[in-house]
Order: structure tokens, then C-alpha cells, then sequence
């Protein structure tokens, strides 16, 4: 699955929360009931695979950053001679 950026996150959640209340409402026919549950499957799938990437990331980072040692921060120049 490709990134999902935190906004397009936020937007599927949005939108799952919308669906299940349509579905809570009890307004909906049979078919148009399936057709909405099956939009929230795909909708938690896609969320929960943005949550395994973003845990992998800091999994990543965290395994690099575990034993790294802290490095002296120099400034890059900034050509002002002042």
C-alpha cells in the first residue's frame, strides 16, 4: 500500500465515523446497509495499514537510534560574515 499521509489518515477516520453512523441509524435498506459496511472494512484496512507502516517507522528509527551515539551539532554556515 502506498504512504498515506496524516491527513489523508485523518479523512478516512472521518469518514469511517460518518459511515457508522449511518449504519447505526437504522435508516439505510439491506443493500445500501451492505454497501456501507463494506466501504468501513475497506476503510479500517487502509487505516490499520497506515498504523502498521507508521509503527514499522518508528520501529526502524528506534533500532537505529538505540545504540547511536550523540554527535556535537554544528551549525551550518550561513555566509553572513557579521
Amino acid at each position: 500500500m502506498e504512504d498515506k499521509s496524516l491527513g489523508s489518515v485523518e479523512k478516512s477516520l472521518e469518514e469511517l465515523e460518518a459511515v457508522v453512523e449511518r449504519l447505526e441509524s437504522g435508516e439505510l435498506s439491506l443493500e445500501d446497509a451492505l454497501k456501507e459496511f463494506e466501504r468501513g472494512v475497506k476503510l479500517t484496512r487502509e487505516c490499520q495499514e497506515a498504523l502498521k507502516d507508521a509503527e514499522q517507522k518508528v520501529e526502524i528509527l528506534l533500532k537505529k537510534t538505540e545504540n547511536a551515539e550523540p554527535e556535537p551539532f554544528e551549525a551550518p554556515p550561513n555566509g553572513d560574515d557579521a
